[in-house]
């Protein structure tokens, strides 16, 4: 007969050699080391993670993107990508920066004036002939109007217009001129009366005047042809006006502008003849 022996009290278990209580179920010693190793394994990560990024020194402490880890790595794990040294890319340097657009607040250029238009320039003669066609000299010569044939320059109280001539004596001398090299400009034409005047502008008004024998008066009976055909059709500029044509104007001779028009190209023609017919 076996004789049991007495458990030792419960306040102090595995003394004396006694075995362990076997009522409990057998690993649960085993199972609280590897939950304790879990939790461990845990916090241990979570540390390391914090550390890396307070180590990154990125200003803006932005968490580090998960990536997936290669083809080689266990399916479904992810892995933290290293932050680089220089810290992360900026968001947005992937992509190509727009061209600037102008703000509203930017000073604007005040516009300039708009130029006055020039005053246009004569045409150039293209049929002008190699040599202007002579005028009669044996008994002076006479200037006709192209738009109106049947009136002539004349000299009448000092100004020169356009008249139409009568038989009379004194209209038919009035009506004729002499044509002389020009006083300001050989390659031009002044013209004088019978009495030995000259035709200058005055106040842009053709008049006949005595020579004074200024360089002033010089210029302003000085007039330079352009002859439009082989006819003879000539129009006459100013010398020292470039751009200013003597023309009719209700009937008055004057220096007037150039100006592109068929009016004015046919008031500024003139023909030179052998005199009021």
């Amino acid at each position: 007969m076996s004789v049991e022996k007495s458990r030792p009290p419960q306040d102090r278990p595995w003394e004396s050699g006694w075995a362990p209580d076997t009522t409990r179920a057998p690993g649960t010693r085993r199972l609280w080391l590897a939950g304790a190793l879990a939790l461990a394994t845990i916090t241990a990560c979570v540390t390391a993670i914090t550390v890396m990024n307070s180590e990154s020194g990125e200003p803006e402490h932005r968490a580090a993107e998960p990536t997936t880890l290669s083809s080689s790595a266990p399916g479904g794990l992810i892995s933290f990508a290293t932050p680089s040294k220089g810290g992360s890319p900026k968001p947005g340097t992937d992509r190509a920066h727009p061209s600037p657009t102008p703000t509203t607040s930017a000073p604007t250029a005040t516009p300039s004036p708009k130029p006055r238009k020039k005053a246009p320039k004569p045409p150039k003669a293209s049929a002008a002939p190699s040599k202007p066609p002579k005028a009669p000299s044996s008994h002076g010569m006479s200037i006709r109007s192209v738009n109106f044939p049947d009136r002539y320059w004349r000299v009448r109280d000092g100004y020169v217009g356009l008249d139409q001539i009568g038989s009379g004596p004194e209209q038919r001398e009035d009506a004729t001129f002499q044509r002389v090299t020009g006083l300001a400009d050989s390659s031009c034409y002044s013209f004088t009366t019978a009495d030995g005047r000259y035709l200058r502008h005055r106040s842009f008004v053709l008049v006949a005047n005595t020579n004074d024998g200024s360089s002033l008066f010089r210029k302003d009976a000085t007039f330079c042809p352009h002859y439009w055909s082989p006819s003879g059709t000539l129009s006459l500029e100013s010398v020292n006006y470039p751009g200013r044509f003597l023309r009719h104007r209700d009937f008055q001779i004057r220096l007037d502008p150039y100006e592109n028009s068929h009016q004015y190209h046919s008031d500024a023609s003139f023909q030179m003849v052998a005199g009021p017919a």
